[in-house]
């Protein structure tokens, strides 16, 4: 589909992409409109372009803190999406969340401006930086990200960053900074990130996801590999192995692949003497066989101990000592709404967790098993209705883990329901689960229910966090 006829020419597609934008190419008091300006990633490139000096607007469907930041630096945001929100604009960058017929993405079609998609914009931002680091993953894209962030300021980098999460170290999801180093989450969905310039690119896993889009393991497989093939003759790709998709991704590309992993010492990096405390990893990282550090986590998990492999394997691509790699690991203390402690009611610790793919869920529990405490009880807002009904036998094969769970409903995102699945089925499939459809309901019984010693964990990519607040009051 052409979506704009002038002389940018931006296709959407996973086999070819002519990106031909530059950012560059608008003077800086051009005025550039965000359709979906308060998303986290639209709200931090409309931040980056607020520090070009450009003129800035947007709109979105409801005030949050992201929306508040932006007018707080200057951006003109407006509450609702309407054809008059389009004023005299020169760009205007739409998120992929859009739907066709929205009214304001209509008139910003006709308004003669030049219309490109939030991924198209952070493309050419990366362009500006020569050591560009794009992550990638079905899971654990945020997590690395910010270790790769925690890494470059404990190295004085000054890094541009840009986080699908909030990250405490830099005030939110994104960082300004004045160097060539760059470092940004990149989300495969609609081969968004197949119009990225990176120059390091990380694979952290594929698996089966957004099958609303994708038609199935093979096409993700496939886009990919196109996102790896985006590496420059001098940059390189840091893969996974230890996730046999993304073997099967890099497999024969003409790019220099660096391995990882936490089970085959035969990895160019790769983590040996793995153990726990109190679920907090900590190895010996290996470099082409031969010890290079140890690496202390401040974040829990197994899953968290491979993103951190990975981590360690770009930075020293850059050229970035152990000593500084390290610091930065241990400084690293999570990000928002990943296995986020919130509080304790009654001697019950609350954590909130965005886990919303079954792989994402076991290892979350898996991590929460690994903790000193009495009952779990777990509140699963599933994330679309496509993804409930395509992965459902995997959805109960991850949530019949010997622990309470409550299912709420569906979180419904860019769908509608059609009555294809429901929560409630979800909740009749798993042994001894509860279906409660009201998020009060839901956070009376776990009031109820709950112990001193007991573990609470509201999970999901929707609103389900809110039933934790309520549980807190």
């Amino acid at each position: 589909m052409v979506y704009n006829v002038s002389r940018y020419l931006l296709y959407e597609g996973n086999d070819l992409f002519l990106n031909t934008f530059n950012i560059d190419d608008f003077s800086h008091n051009s005025h550039i409109h965000f359709i979906g300006i308060g998303g986290i990633s639209m709200s931090g490139l409309a931040e980056i372009l607020l520090g070009r000096g450009y003129t800035v607007s947007g709109s979105d469907m409801s005030e949050s803190p992201l929306t508040e930041k932006l007018r707080s630096l200057g951006a003109e945001v407006f509450i609702g999406q309407r054809a008059s929100n389009i004023k005299n604009c020169d760009l205007i960058v739409y998120t992929a969340a859009i739907s066709p017929d929205n009214e304001e993405f209509i008139a910003a079609q006709a308004s003669g401006a030049v219309v490109i998609d939030r991924a198209t914009l952070l493309g050419s931002v990366m362009k500006s930086y020569k050591y560009a680091v794009a992550v990638a993953g079905t899971h654990g894209k945020t997590s690395t990200t910010s270790m790769m962030t925690h890494i470059m300021l404990a190295a004085e980098c000054d890094p541009t960053v840009s986080i699908g999460g909030e990250l405490a170290s830099i005030g939110g999801n994104i960082r300004v900074g004045k160097s060539d180093y760059f470092v940004c989450e990149s989300c495969e969905y609609h081969g968004s990130f197949l119009k990225f310039f990176p120059y390091i690119s990380m694979i952290l896993n594929v698996e089966a996801d957004h099958l609303d889009y994708f038609r199935g393991i093979d096409h993700i497989i496939e886009t990919f590999r196109s996102f790896a093939l985006l590496v420059p003759d001098d940059g390189a790709v840091v893969a996974n192995i230890d996730n046999e998709n993304v073997v099967k991704t890099v497999s024969g590309i003409d790019r220099r692949i660096i391995t990882c992993s936490v089970k085959s010492p035969d990895a160019d990096y790769y983590a040996r003497n793995i153990k726990y405390n109190n679920g907090f990893g900590e190895f010996e990282i290996c470099e082409k066989g031969a010890p290079l550090g140890t690496i202390r986590l401040s974040v829990p998990g197994c899953h968290n101990v491979s993103n951190a492999v990975c981590a360690v394997a770009a930075a020293r691509y850059l050229g970035l000592s152990i000593k500084k790699i390290a610091q930065g690991l241990f400084e690293y203390k999570g990000v928002g709404r990943r296995f986020e402690i919130k509080g304790e009611r009654n001697g019950a610790l609350l954590i909130d967790d965005y886990a919303h793919h079954p792989t994402e869920i076991s290892a979350t529990l898996a991590t929460a098993k690994n903790m000193d405490c009495k009952n779990i009880y777990c509140v699963f807002q599933p994330h679309t209705y496509t993804r409930t009904k395509a992965l459902f036998d995997d959805f109960v094969t991850a949530l019949s883990c010997g622990i309470n769970i409550i299912i709420t409903d569906i979180y419904a995102a860019r769908e509608k329901d059609t009555g294809i699945v429901s929560s409630k089925q979800l909740a009749d499939a798993i042994d001894g689960a509860v279906y409660i459809k009201e998020f009060s309901d839901c956070a009376e019984y776990l009031k109820e229910k709950t112990q001193p010693g007991d573990l609470v964990i509201t999970m999901g990519a929707g609103s389900v966090f809110k039933i934790g607040d309520m549980f807190l009051e």
